[in-house]
């Protein structure tokens, strides 16, 4: 987790090391097919996704993260299971436990907007319900004829 890398959806082992274990376990195959994508290849894809901020279907196959909606698929289940949160905590403690966290440069957001105790008082309310409104989708003509033409 130290040197940032050119290519920065590629997991490294010391990052897999602690990832691998959080990962639910996969259900069985009910049918024939494709091999399952494993999941270290599934997560690079989902980092690939998440860094370049290509289309999931766009994922290149070239790359041997299977396609994007197995990625996508992968990211919703961890997600529901939890991963990124339990991820998350573990390496907050991890760089906790290693005085390697900076609180100095933490930000804390938010917004208050006071409210008014009252606003400025409103008139009556116009009614249009004994005029009639003017046509805005063509000029006035007489009740005759609309020719121009004598």
């Amino acid at each position: 987790m130290g040197k940032r890398q050119s290519r920065p959806w590629i997991v490294s082992d010391e990052l897999w090391s602690l990832t691998e274990p959080l990962l639910p376990e996969p259900p069985l195959k009910q049918a024939e097919g494709r091999p399952r994508v494993p999941g270290r290849q599934a997560l690079c894809g989902i980092l690939f996704v998440l860094h370049t901020g290509i289309q999931w279907e766009c994922l290149p196959q070239e790359l041997g993260f299977g396609s994007g909606m197995t990625c996508w698929r992968r990211l919703a289940a961890w997600n529901e299971a939890g991963v990124w949160d339990q991820l998350h905590q573990l390496l907050l403690n991890k760089l906790h436990s290693k005085n390697q966290l900076d609180w100095s440069r933490a930000v804390i957001d938010s917004s208050h907007v006071r409210a008014a105790r009252r606003g400025p008082k409103a008139g009556p309310a116009r009614s249009t319900a004994h005029a009639r409104a003017a046509s805005t989708t063509s000029l006035p003509t007489a009740r005759g004829s609309r020719s121009r033409c004598l």
